[in-house]
């Protein structure tokens, strides 16, 4: 048998490996070449940018489409979903939210929902569907949240989220350690 006999098989789509997951009032599936241009309307807006660690502001050139090519490739280390309403007669995209795959059957919940969209539910049905959906199989879920955002603390409390404790994260917009809180939900 030569070389030319041998047939390669052919390596999965990672996107495709990512389940898409049902919520009520939206889908969450994979990001998309597409997104990138919500995600980047929302991800400029400072006020979103200042509730998480990495969003830079101002945004540059081709960091939405590099955080798109990170969240698609087979060795990610988090799955990431956008808030799909399209199905509904909404948005395409209504904020993300990402699953961390974490050491010891534990995985870390991280989200935004973009400005008008804040205030509705969407954050909090988000979060439940991926816990209810675990495509990681995990038995523990952690997140933190800055403390100068109640709004993301109630998205968990929410969710059965249990507050475990204070810490700090460096938050790149606001070049600092920001004071965040901690929380954790045992499944089973």
């Amino acid at each position: 048998m030569n070389l030319d006999q041998l047939k390669m098989p052919e390596r999965p789509d990672p996107v495709a490996l990512q389940a898409e997951i049902p919520a009520e009032r939206f889908v969450l599936r994979p990001l998309r070449r597409s997104d990138a241009g919500l995600i980047r309307l929302y991800t400029s807006d400072e006020r979103v940018a200042r509730m998480t660690t990495s969003i830079p502001h101002p945004l540059p050139p081709g960091a939405t489409e590099a955080y798109i090519a990170r969240a698609t490739a087979a060795d990610r280390v988090e799955d990431v979903w956008a808030l799909d309403a399209s199905g509904q007669g909404g948005s395409e995209v209504l904020g993300v939210i990402s699953l961390e795959r974490l050491e010891g059957n534990q995985s870390e919940i991280g989200y935004w929902i973009a400005p008008p969209y804040w205030n509705t539910g969407h954050a909090s049905e988000a979060v439940q569907a991926v816990i209810d959906a675990n495509p990681n199989r995990s038995a523990t879920f952690f997140a933190s949240v800055f403390q100068d955002n109640p709004a993301s603390a109630r998205v968990l409390t929410n969710c059965g989220f249990e507050y475990i404790g204070d810490a700090e994260a460096y938050c790149v917009v606001r070049k600092a350690k920001v004071p965040t809180w901690t929380y954790l939900r045992r499944l089973g």
